[in-house]
């Protein structure tokens, strides 16, 4: 009995799993976001397995869910970075000795700010902006490398200008 189940779990598995990870994909345009969410649906589905009258049908309204709490968790996180960085931007950094650096850095766009703020004064690993700012961590290196050359080049020139 127990091996007959599992081999109807093995198949159903091999049907249905990369049609739902492709439908993820879809909906929330991340490909190791999807499987995390098309894997936690079928671990869901087999914890349920003899109640479950509807695997297919379970594993989409899981997997649904999913995708809804994912975003929401992401607006969370999209908000808490908002409000960081306001709160930084305001707040000056005792530390930072030219207020030149801090004002180059607010006058840089926001795609480059904000991981400048969050990196270097929230003193947030790559890995956490990345998750914060909803970007991929090569995405958050090249801005970090990008608004870095923004400030070279304008602190070059301001120090051009006072010699």
């Amino acid at each position: 009995m127990k091996r007959s189940r599992d081999r109807a779990a093995s198949e159903l598995f091999a049907a249905l799993y990369p049609r739902l990870a492709g439908w993820c994909r879809r909906l929330v345009d991340d490909d190791e976001t999807a499987h995390e969410i098309a894997s936690e649906a079928f671990t869901r589905l087999w914890a349920r397995w003899t109640a479950v009258e509807e695997p297919r049908g379970f594993l989409y309204v899981t997997a649904a869910n999913l995708v809804r709490d994912h975003w929401r968790k992401l607006e969370r996180e999209r908000r808490a970075v908002r409000r960081v960085t306001a709160e930084v931007a305001v707040r000056p950094n005792p530390e930072q000795a030219d207020p030149s650096v801090r004002l180059l850095v607010q006058s840089l766009p926001e795609r480059l700010r904000v991981p400048i703020l969050l990196h270097y004064y929230a003193d947030m690993p790559i890995r956490e902006v990345s998750v914060l700012t909803g970007r991929k961590e090569g995405t958050v290196k090249a801005d970090l490398h990008a608004a870095r050359e923004l400030l070279r080049v304008h602190l070059r020139r301001s120090v051009d200008h006072t010699s």
